[in-house]
């Protein structure tokens, strides 16, 4: 196959990558806020008594609040200041984490778990929008991968939640996390700028452009099949990772009889060891593909998802924790090819007027996904049905996201 190479571009500046330092820090907050319950289950049910369901529904109705916001927080990134949006957002969810260190309920947690959705939606399209802003296409991937490195370390940290809740209390946990990222924002509003307008692609602009229309923007992304199959590899993936992210740590507490606290580092640190380079690597090789060939960064995703499903069966049916935590940072290392491309395969499907927009629709539907992996695991443990089921369906979902981003190609504007 001879696809025509992509046109290469400057290298970015130092403020450019200034940007993705600082936003670094904000992802990884972003992560490491939302996903520490996961990690408390045995602090959170003693304390706040709920079912297994209940449980898995807290996290499941910030990944749903978040969803129903993303598209809105994606247009409003696309209409105003990048960098205002990012810094609103950062605020408000570690406001909300503070406050969830004074519930008492389970309906106070859940109201307040989705708040925080709401809040933290309009981080990411906002964030990765700034990042290509800044970085044209000979850095696009590896940017966006180095910018992923701190959700998937949130992530990993998120399992120091247990710890601090076994040592302090879970309240103590919160109450920390939120006010340092409330203190984070003073630094993000001296240091954190717009690109200027000649970087916004990869040539200057010439003439204004009309302004931002929701719905032209909305026409312009559905009526691109490359979209269609983007959002649709999406949501099948979110359904698998955040089946792991959220139940991982309960399997590895059950299965391997493992503390709270040991389980949730087990599960998430391992993972976030793996996907590191993962992400580098997937971004970088990328970069490179892409200037010989234009499907390189649809490639490179496509290829990690298919050598990463049966690794989660390794980890499913492992009799030692060993063994387990192996197919684990496998598929933890493949399956981060897909997040540090997604926002640079959009680049390449679809207007760049809408690219805030288009990762939000991207994010809603990702995260409803999520909602449902994260969801129907603790309905089956209501059921009394164990995780065989769900890591074989983890399995076969990452595979089919493999073969939808095959099929996606460049549609250039």
């Amino acid at each position: 196959m001879n696809e025509k190479p992509l046109t290469l571009s400057p290298r970015p500046s130092a403020r450019a990558w200034l940007v993705v330092v600082l936003l670094w820090f904000v992802v990884l907050s972003n992560y490491f806020a939302r996903l520490m319950p996961t990690s408390m289950h045995g602090s959170l049910v003693a304390a706040i008594p709920m079912t297994e369901a209940q449980f898995g529904l807290l996290t499941s109705c910030l990944m749903w609040t978040y969803g129903l916001m993303s598209p809105l927080a994606g247009f409003l990134a696309d209409r105003f200041s990048r960098s205002r949006v990012i810094i609103f957002s950062m605020f408000l969810w570690s406001a909300v984490t503070w406050l969830t260190a004074y519930t008492k309920t389970f309906e106070q947690l859940l109201i307040l778990r989705s708040l925080m959705g709401i809040s933290e939606a309009c981080y990411l399209p906002a964030a990765l929008a700034l990042i290509t802003d800044y970085h044209s296409g000979s850095t696009r991937s590896f940017a966006t991968g180095v910018h992923q490195t701190g959700y998937v370390i949130g992530i990993g940290l998120s399992g120091l939640g247990g710890w601090l809740a076994e040592q302090y209390s879970w309240h103590y946990a919160f109450s920390v996390v939120g006010l340092a990222g409330i203190a984070y924002c003073a630094v993000l509003l001296v240091l954190l700028r717009d690109a200027p307008r000649k970087n916004h692609d990869d040539t200057p602009a010439v003439h204004a452009e009309p302004r931002v229309r929701v719905g032209e923007a909305v026409v312009s992304l559905f009526s691109r099949g490359a979209f269609v199959l983007a959002i649709s590899s999406w949501a099948v993936v979110g359904i698998a990772i955040w089946a792991i992210f959220g139940w991982m740590p309960v399997f590895f507490q059950e299965h391997f009889h493992l503390t709270q606290g040991f389980a949730g580092i087990s599960a998430t640190g391992y993972m976030t060891a793996a996907a590191v380079p993962g992400l580098l690597i997937g971004g970088f090789w990328a970069d490179r593909w892409s200037r010989t060939n234009s499907r390189g960064r649809m490639y490179v995703p496509a290829i990690g998802l298919l050598l990463a499903s049966p690794c989660i069966l390794l980890t499913a049916n492992a009799g030692v924790l060993s063994v387990a935590i192996l197919g684990l940072v496998v598929y933890r290392l493949f399956h981060a090819f897909a997040d540090a491309n997604m926002m640079p395969i959009l680049c390449e499907i679809v207007d760049r007027r809408y690219r805030a927009t288009g990762y939000g629709i991207l994010n809603m539907t990702g995260s409803f996904a999520a909602g449902v992996g994260l969801y129907v695991p603790g309905a089956l443990r209501d059921m009394r049905l164990g995780f065989g089921m769900v890591f074989a369906m983890v399995a076969a979902a990452t595979l089919g996201a493999a073969v939808l981003l095959y099929l996606i190609k460049p549609h250039k504007t």
